[in-house]
């Protein structure tokens, strides 16, 4: 994200060289995830999370301000992301999704460097959406920020701390979905046609790190998620999202009245929310991995 700007008419586009598809593992699933149930009482495929979420109302998006560290990620195909989810439907394969954060992933980028990212399924990881721009669906609209670029800088323990700003909210008048990055910053639209259940609201907000666990050698993978840092060491060395937020029917931000978290594994990435006055509802979250309880 250099600040530079294209010429108008045209958007800033990470261009898919050779070397990312050799790295995938097949070309069609380049760009995708593995399908996997969002619902957090299973782990299947290896994906792990410690995540705030708010369900049993009408949402029509949500913002929240997300600490950017560079958490370690031991091999190409596993990951590290911190994001929101904006979710609609059964946790059957009609699940809607949409999703933005910034994730490290050496699988589809080739580094080991945090980017801004986006992603959208209409059928629960199946065959439809991917990340960034890499299939048809997300219309960027802004030619300065490219999804997908780096992110700097960077959080370091004990050291500076920094955030972005992420907000996903629905049209009202054309039912799109649009992606907001800092303040005010309109990136582009989900057009609401992606869609099935999300064409109306949706029934779950969640935010927070997921990683891949793939075992390696039988033994928890060392990915980190966060900071790499437990939830219970606080600012400065704990990863955090703060100011979390829900857009309401009259197309409002209003605070979370029933945030409620939940780690898959506690011992290895976990969670611990808060309230306050500058930070409104927020918490910390993260881990190393493996370590002495996690194996």
């Amino acid at each position: 994200m250099s600040g530079e700007t294209c010429p108008e008419g045209t958007i800033p586009v990470r261009r898919t060289k050779e070397q990312d598809i050799l790295r995938a593992s097949s070309i069609r699933r380049f760009g995708r995830k593995i399908k996997r149930p969002v619902r957090r009482d299973t782990t299947s495929n290896g994906h792990e999370h410690a995540v705030g979420y708010v369900t049993g109302d009408q949402y029509y998006g949500a913002k929240a301000s997300i600490n950017v560290w560079a958490p370690k990620v031991t091999n190409q195909y596993e990951f590290s992301l911190s994001q929101m989810w904006v979710i609609s439907g059964s946790f059957g394969d009609d699940l809607n999704t949409i999703e933005a954060g910034w994730q490290v992933s050496p699988e589809l980028y080739g580094d080991n460097y945090p980017r801004f990212f986006t992603y959208w399924t209409s059928d629960a990881y199946q065959a439809t959406g991917c990340y960034n721009l890499l299939c048809s669906g997300f219309v960027q609209t802004n030619n300065r920020i490219a999804i997908g670029a780096a992110i700097s800088p960077t959080s370091s323990y004990n050291g500076g701390q920094y955030d972005i700003s992420i907000m996903i909210w629905k049209d009202p008048k054309h039912g799109h979905w649009w992606l907001e990055f800092g303040s005010g910053v309109l990136v582009g639209y989900w057009p609401s046609f992606l869609f099935t259940h999300l064409r109306g609201s949706a029934s779950m907000i969640q935010f927070g790190g997921e990683i891949v666990n793939s075992r390696g050698n039988g033994f928890h993978t060392s990915t980190q998620m966060g900071s790499g840092h437990f939830a219970g060491e606080g600012f400065g060395k704990a990863s955090y999202f703060r100011n979390l937020q829900v857009v309401d029917w009259d197309n409002s931000l209003i605070p979370l009245s029933n945030l409620k978290v939940l780690a898959d594994h506690p011992n290895c990435y976990d969670i611990q929310g808060g309230i306050n006055r500058v930070w409104g509802n927020y918490f910390y979250y993260g881990g190393p991995g493996r370590n002495q309880r996690c194996s």
